[in-house]
């Protein structure tokens, strides 16, 4: 499994750090695990499913 640290996922989904963590807020954005400290890491697979899932909304619509 990969982790993707904040400026990869910001880099992969071309969101804001505030952008993230507001969606995280309202449940509709993968959390972060906690790997050290006060590091923060995403699992690329889940970030690749949520990207997916935006691109098939765009496909229904």
């Amino acid at each position: 499994m990969t982790l993707l640290r904040l400026p990869d996922v910001m880099a992969r989904t071309a969101l804001s750090r505030s952008a993230i963590y507001d969606l995280m807020g309202e449940g509709r954005f993968p959390r972060p695990a906690k790997i050290g400290g006060r590091i923060n890491a995403w699992a690329e697979a889940e970030i690749a499913d949520w990207i997916a899932a935006r691109l098939a909304e765009r496909e229904a619509a």
